[in-house]
């Protein structure tokens, strides 16, 4: 009989990281397996840091990634070729009109960033309540990995650092799970703290994402569809290149809706003029409202540092311990 696997999802934040760690202490290092399942919306900090991983803990990280060529090219032959009739539950029409096609034709190719092309295809970003980026990007690629071992033979334990107190939608998670008769899902840290998945880092020596120390409560995504404020304030104090990118995003993926427009960043605005939508959402706009108190209507007088420390979770006054 084949051993079983120990397939640990690495995301380059802290709590998959004390995952493998754990995998790596508990399990034979020839049956462990991290991988990566790569978004193209990551900082460069993040890709740094998972090869900083792979030379302090002597592992190799497979780096996976979602590929659209096939969605993008059904999807420009289905505009092409467009002649519905009639009107959608909320009388728009259904058919793409011809200037939406040329405009949609004209930029709707895949650009090798996996997050972008996803967005192409759907035409959209993703949200709160339509959050396919998770699903298409990480949950997809890491099961298809997943069946290719079990389809060898293998037995699969899928490690995965989630706790209970990230968020709501994660206080009743199991610490194991069983999936079928060749897979399980363990979540060694589900009852952990934020301050026992650092010192188990600290414990072994191993350095966390720098991006903790400069403003950032989580690390997976820059940003996060679902960035918070003050978070989304400091990504444009300290890389104002990333919201340049975001910007230009919004233009191509924009162009590939039908309505015209796309916006990262979305809460629920229902205004029927779709021009006052996109003023206000558009990516711009939200870095300018981050920058302002609660309310949104007056500007913050303090102002997020450039450089220098400003962990949230107390990491300015200690030590980074010195690199395996």
């Amino acid at each position: 009989m084949k051993p079983a696997m120990h397939v640990v999802s690495v995301s380059g934040g802290k709590d998959s990281t004390a995952t493998l760690l754990l995998a790596l202490k508990c399990r034979p290092r020839s049956q462990v397996i991290p991988i990566f399942c790569d978004t193209d919306n990551e900082h460069a900090d993040t890709y740094a840091y998972l090869d900083y991983l792979e030379r302090a803990l002597g592992v190799k990280i497979e780096r996976l990634r979602a590929d659209f060529s096939f969605e993008i090219a059904r999807k420009r032959r289905f505009i092409a070729a467009d002649r519905r009739t009639g009107r959608d539950k909320k009388g728009r029409r259904l058919r793409w009109s011809n200037k939406a096609k040329r405009r949609a034709l004209a930029e709707l190719h895949p650009t090798g960033n996996a997050f972008l092309d996803l967005c192409l295809w759907k035409g959209k970003f993703p949200s709160r309540m339509s959050q396919f980026c998770t699903q298409e990007l990480k949950t997809e690629i890491a099961v298809a990995f997943q069946m290719r071992l079990m389809d060898a033979g293998h037995r699969v334990i899928s490690w995965q650092g989630i706790r209970r107190d990230e968020s709501r939608n994660r206080r009743n998670a199991k610490r194991v799970e069983r999936i079928g008769p060749k897979l399980r899902i363990f979540r060694p840290v589900v009852d952990w703290s934020a301050a026992d998945i650092f010192a188990l880092a600290a414990s072994e020596g191993i350095q966390s994402n720098p991006l903790y120390r400069q403003g950032m409560g989580r690390v997976g995504c820059m940003p996060c569809i679902n960035v918070q404020k003050g978070e989304l304030r400091a990504i444009a104090a300290r890389f104002p290149e990333e919201i340049a990118r975001i910007a230009e995003w919004e233009r191509k993926v924009g162009a590939c809706s039908k309505r015209g427009f796309s916006t990262f960043l979305t809460d629920g605005h229902d205004d029927p003029d779709r021009r006052k939508i996109f003023a206000d959402l558009n990516i711009t706009a939200r870095v300018e409202w981050s920058k302002t108190t609660r309310g949104g209507q007056q500007r913050d007088l303090l102002e997020i540092p450039s450089a220098g420390c400003s962990s949230s979770y107390g990491l300015c006054d200690s030590p980074l311990p010195e690199e395996a």
